[in-house]
């Protein structure tokens, strides 16, 4: 499948812009599990592959499922291993990187990790602790993610909370990079991306951005920076 201009358009403001919002959340995670050489390491949903250069940067072996062409055909510009669905060889890795998991698909990437191999779960924090959220008009509450936990069969192995703040040089960056998050409902053709949900109702791009820059409005600076601070909860787990 060929990905649209419009399509490809919003892929790379994720690339360009987003997507390094989440590095602090990756690099705790791969700082507490130690990643480094001869580690096999699959994230779902990677995006235009961030997480996965990270992780090979620390000498892993690094692959990702990414079911956006425009993204996946980002992340394979860059050489990576990018599937468009789980792979199918059982035991193959050793970590699993899910961010606000859909349970569904979680269940067909669980037999490629192996025995005793880690399953990092994340999703956002607190709402009183995220902005992002009430920026863009609320969505659903965060994952359970203890309850994903147990509900895999999973056994629980620590958990963790980072600070990842949003900052952006300009209102218009702001708003580029958050509607490539797919959170507004009717981007990218009304999709709701894997970190959240529905916001602003217009079903007009140009009314969605206007709608959205003066949201916010509340956290520019004087310089004409915007930030917005959030917390990610992460969970670890492990194949029993």
């Amino acid at each position: 499948m060929t990905p649209t201009p419009t399509a490809t358009l919003v892929a790379r403001d994720w690339a360009e812009i987003q997507e390094r919002m989440l590095v602090p959340l990756y690099e705790a995670v791969y700082d507490r599990l130690e990643v480094g050489p001869g580690d096999r390491l699959l994230d779902l949903d990677c995006g235009a592959g961030l997480a996965l250069l990270l992780a090979a940067g620390r000498g892993a072996v690094a692959t990702g499922v990414e079911a956006d062409p425009a993204r996946r055909e980002l992340a394979r510009e860059r050489l990576l291993d990018v599937l468009a669905a789980p792979p199918a060889a059982a035991s193959a890795y050793d970590t699993l990187l899910a961010f606000a998991p859909d349970p569904a698909v979680l269940a067909t990437a669980l037999p490629a990790v192996r025995r005793g191999g880690a399953v990092v779960l994340a999703d956002w924090g607190p709402a009183e602790r995220c902005t992002v959220p009430a920026v863009l008009g609320g969505g659903p509450a965060p994952r359970d993610l203890d309850a994903l936990v147990e509900r895999a069969g999973l056994r629980p192995d620590g958990s963790g909370r980072v600070f990842c703040p949003f900052g952006y040089a300009d209102v218009d960056s702001a708003v580029r990079g958050l509607l490539s998050t797919g959170l507004y409902s009717g981007a990218c053709g009304g999709s709701a991306g894997a970190a959240g949900g529905a916001a602003f109702g217009a079903a007009d791009p140009a009314v969605a951005e206007k709608e959205l820059a003066e949201a916010l409005h509340p956290y520019e600076r004087p310089d004409g920076a915007v930030w917005l601070p959030n917390i990610f909860r992460y969970v670890i787990a492990r194949v029993a």
